[in-house]
């Protein structure tokens, strides 16, 4: 819960599509999807393989981060504009799919997932107990998938009660977040290259 009440990606996301469309469902579903994916994946022991293989780990890093500053840049550029008049905001509906592909993206391309889980499930993990260690981590990162869920729409939500009657202040929160994604798909990538100028 710690990690997940922690702001990031994935809470700049949810605030923008919170204050840009109707529903914060799409959106967070990609997320979820993207956090189960890596649930999967630790379980799977893939994660341990791309930890050991800094030159896929590094382009899987760069392209999560590049991404990112993308959905940044977009942000920046075209700020939520909130009607005082809720009927009047225009809502695409077959952007949906969008949302959630977007918000998949956000969580599924992002390794750092992979390494915390890596790092963190296991710690919660009981080697002698009567289910095996991969069912283990799957229930863990299903409580945490239970965990995101509760969290995001809360933020969704929150997000368009308090700032949806406030269009400046709803315009200030959306640049902010589309500021937070440059900035950490940048320092992810600074990462990445000081880790390359030290080897």
């Amino acid at each position: 819960m710690v990690f997940v009440i922690t702001p990031g990606a994935d809470w700049a996301y949810t605030i923008a599509c919170g204050l840009r469309h109707r529903s914060v469902a799409p959106a967070v579903g990609g997320l979820l999807v993207g956090h189960l994916l890596a649930t999967l994946v630790v379980a799977a022991g893939v994660a341990a393989m791309l930890a050991r293989s800094p030159a896929v780990l590094a382009a899987l890093t760069v392209a999560g981060a590049g991404y990112l500053v993308w959905l940044g840049i977009g942000l920046l550029h075209h700020p939520v504009n909130v009607h005082a008049d809720p009927t009047a905001q225009s809502v695409d509906y077959g952007s949906s799919w969008r949302q959630a592909l977007k918000g998949f993206g956000i969580s599924g391309l992002n390794p750092k997932v992979f390494l915390l889980f890596l790092a963190l499930l296991p710690q919660f993990v009981v080697a002698t107990a009567a289910w095996p260690v991969t069912v283990q981590i799957v229930i863990l990162g299903l409580i945490h998938v239970v965990n995101c869920a509760i969290v995001y729409i809360g933020v969704g939500l929150t997000a368009r009660r308090v700032l949806g009657a406030r269009p400046a202040a709803a315009r200030w929160v959306s640049r902010t977040s589309g500021a937070v994604m440059i900035i950490l798909g940048a320092v992810l990538i600074g990462e990445q290259i000081l880790a390359q100028a030290t080897q």
